[in-house]
């Protein structure tokens, strides 16, 4: 692992909701850590997701805390509140040539899930956010889709994890969930989320 003063050189883009984050988060960004010897892994959570018009999430500040409990212990994790002071949608491509006028000399990365390559056509822009990435691609082992113009690696990693089945358990009257780190777990029954499903 570099020195924490070193400037990363392999930097891997983790864009979600992470309402709330939970371990199925933290094993894709450990596995693309490990599989691709990454320097640092930016979770940035939306303010709105352009795939998720009509939700309504919890709290921007709750869910960057969120992130920072579960990763504390990770080197190279950074929580990265780009997106939460934008206005309007979070759009990968915009999110990515932020990092890389950050980053000029790095090498960077999009972490997305097997049904996100498939419907990448969907996005705002993808040949731009292409330009700026190479994507990782999390599969449950099938083959990739090629897609000219787009560099990927495929891994293969799963995990039972669901954000929504968090949700609706702790809407239930949960007070744990073995999906959660136990920091994040009392930061929701301290903060009082999720009382209701979302």
């Amino acid at each position: 692992m570099p020195s924490a003063t070193a400037a990363p050189k392999k930097i891997a883009l983790f864009g979600g909701t992470f309402d709330p984050v939970h371990l199925g988060h933290i094993h894709l960004a450990r596995t693309a850590v490990k599989t691709l010897e990454l320097d640092q892994v930016r979770l940035l959570p939306c303010r709105i997701s352009p795939h998720k018009p009509g939700s309504n999430p919890t709290p921007a500040a709750d869910r960057l805390e969120m992130l920072r409990l579960a990763t504390a212990d990770l080197p190279w994790a950074v929580v990265d509140d780009f997106e939460t002071r934008i206005e309007g949608p979070s759009f990968s491509y915009r999110t990515a040539e932020e990092i890389a006028a950050r980053f000029p000399q790095a090498r960077l990365f999009w972490i997305m899930g097997g049904d996100q390559w498939a419907a990448l056509d969907q996005w705002a822009e993808p040949q731009r956010l292409a330009k700026c990435v190479e994507f990782i691609v999390f599969t449950r082992g099938g083959p990739l889709m090629a897609r000219e113009g787009f560099q990927s690696h495929a891994l293969v990693a799963d995990h039972p994890a669901s954000a929504t089945a968090i949700r609706e358990a702790l809407a239930c009257g949960a007070e744990h969930h073995e999906w959660l780190d136990p920091r994040v777990s009392r930061w929701i029954r301290e903060h009082h989320l999720y009382h209701h499903v979302q």
